[in-house]
């Protein structure tokens, strides 16, 4: 699987879709999927517009608990990489980072915005 360095910087303001959500490796049986240390996986959602383009979201995995975000929030995103996969016909990116953090402040409740 290549892995892909992003700079956040060019994706403009990024924003927390949902609270985080422990990502399952299996679903049926409700198992949390985990880290190499042990740690659960987490799933948060992030909206980006870059460029003043559309608005996308990225579902970004994070290992251990995001403390402190909230849906509406602009975070922060440290060490985010893209990793493309491929499954028989199936192909697509997945997003992984080191840590998201809240930016500033609480969330921007009922604004626009950028993203």
């Amino acid at each position: 699987m290549q892995s892909i360095p992003v700079d956040t910087a060019r994706l403009g303001v990024l924003r927390c879709a949902n609270v985080p959500e422990v990502k399952f490796s299996n679903s049926e049986t409700q198992e949390v999927k985990k880290d190499r240390d042990g740690n659960p996986v987490y799933t948060v959602a992030v909206t980006v517009r870059p460029d003043g383009r559309r608005i996308s979201v990225i579902e970004i995995a994070v290992s251990g608990e995001p403390k402190g975000l909230e849906a509406g929030q602009i975070v922060k995103v440290i060490g985010l990489t893209a990793f493309v996969w491929s499954m028989g016909d199936r192909s697509g990116v997945s997003f992984r980072a080191d840590t998201i953090t809240p930016a500033h402040g609480p969330a921007a409740h009922g604004k626009g915005g950028d993203a």
